[in-house]
């Protein structure tokens, strides 16, 4: 009968002490997901084409909380006749009187830096555990 062994040195000291560092996170996490949703409602209203300022003024974001991640929703609430205008004013829209307006991309140029910035901050928080 033939038999395989093994032995094992050492813990799990440093494995648990990261996963204590990373839990801890978590709230550290919550403070900087805000603070970075912050910068990117600022970003979108800095960034709206401004005709009367509505559009850039009705920015504004929410944050979900579900199974542990954390997701960032941004809103504008300038809704006319069942069309959100900074939809139509990122994308184009057809006019009255059949022409069109072309759309204007400034929504993905706002927000790249914030997410540039939201990934880097990730990482040094996840690097420095």
């Amino acid at each position: 009968m033939s038999m395989i062994g093994f032995v094992s040195k050492g813990n799990f000291n440093n494995t648990n002490r990261f996963l204590k560092a990373a839990s801890k996170l978590t709230g550290i996490q919550r403070k900087r997901v805000k603070a970075i949703a912050e910068e990117g409602k600022e970003a979108l209203s800095k960034a709206t084409p401004v005709r009367t300022g509505k559009t850039a003024a009705s920015w504004s974001y929410e944050i979900e909380e579900k199974s542990g991640k954390l997701t960032v929703y941004w809103t504008n609430s300038n809704v006319i006749d069942g069309v959100n205008i900074a939809i139509i004013l990122q994308y184009g829209h057809g006019t009255r009187n059949g022409g069109y307006v072309t759309g204007i991309d400034y929504i993905n140029s706002a927000l790249q830096p914030v997410f540039d910035k939201m990934i880097s901050d990730m990482w040094e928080a996840v690097v420095s555990l």
